[in-house]
């Protein structure tokens, strides 16, 4: 209920503002909103050649594409006039987002399809696991953490060894497995829920959980920054995993008080314990290392794990090929049929996505999203606080929407403020320390069509801004 309401702000709030935009002589056209791509220029005016200045007049005839720019500088947005058709069109700025008619295209090409290829690969993988025994095997051996964090699970159920790949997933920044893992989570997790339609206590904790974005490597955002020419590209990994640590810690917190778990078992306690050693060690091992060498090592390490996982589960449903003869299948078969299931889950979550997607592309192109971060931004400035903070916190704001557009911004930043400057440092661990809320509500809750998602998506929100918050606070310490 929450999330349609949302929903629908969000839709009817940018329709609103573009009409108004548009009557009021704010905007000239409100065709980039429809039809426009992300980049491109977006056109202000169009005016006659006898209108402009004479400057600008000669300098369009003198040239052989009718064309003259200025203020090409890195601060400030272009201005091009293009004549054309006995008219002069003027340009400035460039769009932030595809359009909706676009977004719909992309997100069928560009985000879907992509997708239904990852959940067919490890959708495959997991029946193996699955009709080998493996997973049962993992399940029984975490039951004793899982049952005190996830009481309404019966001991060794599957949804265990499904939900502990996709937190190791996330751990290492796995993202393409991650949601595979995450998804067969949550199918699982619905076939014990009471209630179809409502969200359960284990789906919700679940959802938080893998939302607060914990991650040991942060891969992708080590590559963005080397790309930007980064002194040392991997100097926000630990910034990141401390960040996303108290934001696992606070989902697990909030959610558990209201679900009234027992935060005194020994088990919770022994576990975390092992996590925060487990953590500690390898930052010193890392932090040991020289740059080369840090580089090297989380450029591999989680490729490498990858490769394990697929490399054991192939081995051990080789091992157990009598268990697919018992199950009367073949191993590649299981294979086959796991993947058809993925493909499936692919077509199932595409209307939830696309439906979000298009509501944001709505939003950001709107001009709504920028006028309110830079209210949030003007008013944290009078707080008090740095500009460094203040030009990065577009990254945070965009993050629980969208995980494009935020990479878009942190790309920015960095490319404005420079890879290490305060900003784009602070972007980086914006970008790595939370998930897409809005995504991951609509790709999780839709694959198995909850409907009533109850707090999960206020927790999710929560933590978002306890993660903006920690990552302030962790950057200023230590740059």
């Amino acid at each position: 209920m929450v999330l349609s309401r949302f929903w629908l702000v969000i839709f009817i709030s940018s329709i609103l503002f573009v009409v108004i935009s548009l009557f009021s002589g704010h905007s000239y056209t409100i065709d980039s909103v429809l039809n426009g791509k992300k980049d491109d220029p977006i056109l202000i005016s169009e005016k006659y050649i006898n209108q402009i200045p004479v400057f600008i007049k000669d300098s369009i005839n003198k040239s052989e594409e009718k064309t003259f720019i200025i203020n090409r500088d890195t601060l400030n947005a272009d201005t091009t006039y293009v004549y054309k058709n006995k008219t002069v069109k003027i340009f400035s700025g460039v769009q932030k987002s595809d359009g909706l008619l676009p977004t719909c295209k992309s997100t069928l090409l560009d985000l879907i399809l992509p997708l239904m290829a990852y959940l067919a690969f490890f959708c495959g993988l997991m029946e193996l696991l699955i009709i080998s025994g493996a997973s049962e095997k993992l399940a029984k051996a975490l039951s004793p953490v899982f049952v005190k964090v996830f009481p309404s699970i019966p001991k060794n159920h599957p949804s265990i060894s499904y939900m502990t790949l996709n937190f190791a997933a996330n751990f290492l920044g796995l993202d393409s497995a991650a949601t595979p893992f995450g998804l067969k989570a949550m199918e699982s997790l619905q076939e014990i829920n009471p209630d179809k339609d409502k969200a359960s206590d284990a789906q919700i904790m679940f959802m938080c959980l893998h939302a607060s974005g914990l991650t040991l490597i942060a891969t992708s955002i080590i590559g963005y920054r080397a790309a930007a020419n980064a002194s040392n590209p991997a100097d926000v990994m630990l910034p990141c995993i401390i960040t996303s640590f108290i934001g696992s810690i606070a989902a697990f917190l909030i959610v558990g008080i209201r679900q009234k778990i027992n935060f005194k078992s020994a088990s919770l306690v022994i576990t975390l314990m092992v996590l925060i050693a487990a953590i500690v060690g390898l930052l010193l091992y890392v932090n040991h290392l020289d740059l080369i060498g840090k580089n090297y090592f989380t450029a591999n390490l989680s490729a490498l794990i990858l490769v394990g996982i697929i490399a054991f589960t192939l081995i051990f449903a080789f091992i157990k090929e009598k268990q697919f003869t018992a199950a009367n299948t073949t191993v590649y078969e299981a294979f086959v049929a796991g993947a058809n299931n993925g493909v499936k889950t692919g077509v199932t979550i595409f209307p939830y996505v696309l439906g979000m997607l298009v509501a944001i592309s709505l939003f950001r192109n709107s001009g709504l999203f920028e006028i309110i971060s830079n209210w949030i931004a003007f008013g944290f400035s009078n707080l008090g606080v740095s500009k460094d903070i203040t030009d990065a916190l577009p990254v945070a704001l965009l993050r629980p929407f969208s995980s494009a557009g935020s990479r878009g911004f942190l790309i920015d930043s960095m490319n404005t403020f420079g890879a290490d400057s305060m900003t784009g440092r602070l972007s980086s661990i914006f970008q790595c320390s939370a998930e897409s809320t809005f995504y991951v509500i609509a790709v999780y809750f839709g694959s198995v069509n909850i409907k009533n998602t109850r707090y999960a998506l206020q927790t999710m929100l929560i933590v978002d801004l306890i993660c903006v918050i920690t990552a302030i606070f962790v950057a200023s310490w230590f740059f």
